[in-house]
């Protein structure tokens, strides 16, 4: 056998009618996401008032679509696995890959180390931008202040993430010292990813490509995008600053088997087929609580305390995205799901389906 040959769900440690169900579930609460994603956008998803122009681009919708791997083995899958959707904030956990190839390097020899130290595009200057460190930016909290691509901070301030009334998202709240508050961002991520591409010197879709994507064998349908205004010069050459997410636009379009190998990766803490792509340190401080939000790490959100969801198991770890994005890694059960377009109100019982499931 090979890696993700398809596995009956008995041979892999399920009862088939159990994980069948779980699946009709995920295909019966489609997210209420209108098919024409761009449109949505236009129309104010995110709240952003003066600040939502869309300045990256879209695309329309698949329907409902996931997989589950176990042990390497593909269990189940359903609707368009290869489809190359929009993630919106997945992105940012693939980000937090790129950025461990930096660490890996050499590049980021101190994440405790002011950002300013290596990155000198004005960005970074004054006591309070100043002050940031890397890992202020990987667990959010930096507290950047200032406007990047003609989205000002602002749009980051009184996000209410995870449920319930977003509606004083891009009010003003006094920001607070680098590192002391934690709140969901897309323009402070946006900041971390041109910060990357300095430091590495090369796009950051070509880094992802060349060191991790291509030797984990993921396809070549993938994109990563910037915005029409995120073009900088590196090193003389005129390169996109892609993003973080989806938020205006841009972000990662790709399918569910690519996450789904990606999800592999960290599930086996960074080796691929005795290969090591990520170094074992690295998957280990993704993995750590952020000692003021302990449900996020490293760009990839946490279980810790059963607080995220009550079903999955507290080693469990995700990259979440809107409109019902997940890639979920359980190390417990040796297992990746990936969701695609699941209605977030409707993510907890799916994992509680599929945890039923495992004999």
């Amino acid at each position: 056998m090979t890696l993700f040959d398809p596995t009956p769900p008995e041979d892999a440690g399920f009862d088939a009618g159990r994980l069948a169900d779980a699946v009709a579930f995920a295909e019966a609460h489609e997210t209420p996401w209108p098919r024409d994603v761009g449109r949505h956008l236009e129309n104010g998803r995110f709240l952003d008032r003066e600040f939502g122009a869309i300045i990256g681009p879209t695309r329309p919708r698949g329907g409902p679509a996931g997989l589950i791997v176990r042990a390497g083995r593909l269990v189940v899958s359903w609707g368009e696995i290869d489809r190359a959707d929009m993630t919106f904030s997945v992105t940012k956990s693939v980000m937090s890959a790129v950025a461990g190839i930096a660490f890996d390097r050499g590049l980021l020899p101190d994440l405790d180390a002011p950002v300013a130290d290596l990155v000198k595009d004005g960005g970074f200057e004054g006591p309070h931008n100043g002050a940031i460190t890397w890992r202020h930016l990987l667990q959010q909290t930096s507290e950047w202040e200032g406007t990047l691509w003609d989205k000002p901070d602002l749009v980051d301030r009184n996000r209410n993430v995870g449920g319930g009334d977003n509606s004083r998202k891009g009010d003003h709240r006094d920001l607070r010292e680098p590192g002391t508050y934690w709140e969901y961002n897309d323009v402070r991520v946006n900041r971390l990813s041109l910060a990357l591409l300095r430091v590495l010197g090369r796009p950051l879709p070509e880094v992802l490509k060349g060191d991790i994507m291509d030797p984990i064998g993921a396809s070549d349908g993938w994109e990563w995008h910037g915005y029409e205004n995120s073009w900088v010069d590196v090193a003389g050459q005129r390169v996109q600053s892609v993003s973080g997410g989806g938020h205006w636009g841009g972000g990662m379009f790709v399918g569910a088997m690519d996450l789904a190998r990606l999800g592999l990766l960290y599930l086996n803490g960074g080796l691929w087929g005795g290969r090591r792509i990520l170094s074992k340190a690295w998957i280990e401080l993704t993995r750590g609580p952020c000692a003021i939000y302990p449900t996020y790490g490293f760009l990839w959100w946490l279980n810790t305390g059963r607080k995220l969801f009550s079903s999955a198991p507290e080693t469990s770890f995700f990259a979440l995205g809107a409109g019902g994005h997940v890639v979920w890694i359980d190390p417990d059960h040796d297992m990746v799901a990936v969701m695609r377009w699941l209605d977030e109100a409707h993510h907890d019982g799916f994992m509680k389906r599929v945890a039923g499931a495992i004999r």
